[in-house]
């Protein structure tokens, strides 16, 4: 399967032109929407604040207006990461299998990629829902472009080779951002 961006892309959205290559996979990096702090939950444990349980469905409808199919989508267990997924899946007209993955929760760069190189190659458009730094440091290592990463935000990456060369050759930043709130 595979990731078609549509050319009318919402305002505030990063779109790069494609280079005519067709990439084998493409990667969907979604942070988490923002997280309510005022409790004395564990980390782990957080919930969605009221701006993020807005913000995660606006990601959802640009998922499904931008992208054709999602394979595998592979989620954090952190409850903010979890209920970020559940929101965002509950806009797409055909979720994808989910798989809760504890190493995704506070994973380093490296850690991310090891679980990005290990994808089935059957697998053609991944999305991976985190945590910051982890995330954002995915997203620069693959593309070498300095990519923001606030919650909710996604980066769509188109990547040139086979799941276990992620981060070896660099990947095309086919679209990044935080997708508008209705009205803004």
């Amino acid at each position: 399967m595979s990731c078609r961006l549509l050319s009318s892309s919402p305002p505030g959205t990063v779109v790069r032109a494609h280079t005519g290559l067709v990439a084998p996979h493409t990667l969907i990096l979604l942070r988490h929407a923002k997280s309510d702090w005022s409790g004395h939950e564990s980390d782990h444990d957080r919930p969605l604040a009221a701006r993020g349980r807005r913000q995660a469905p606006d990601a959802g409808r640009w998922l499904a207006a931008n992208v054709d199919s999602i394979d595998l989508a592979v989620v954090s267990t952190a409850e903010r990461a979890r209920s970020t997924w559940d929101l965002v899946s509950g806009e797409l007209g055909q979720p994808p299998s989910t798989q809760y993955d504890d190493d995704v929760y506070a994973a380093s760069v490296g850690e991310l990629l090891d679980i990005v190189r290990t994808l089935d190659e059957a697998l053609g458009t991944v999305l991976l829902v985190g945590h910051n730094p982890g995330i954002e440091d995915l997203a620069d290592t693959l593309t070498g472009d300095r990519v923001p990463m606030p919650t909710s935000a996604l980066a769509v990456i188109e990547l040139p080779s086979a799941w276990d060369g992620a981060g070896r050759v660099r990947g095309l930043l086919r679209a990044a951002g935080r997708p508008p709130t209705p009205g803004a």
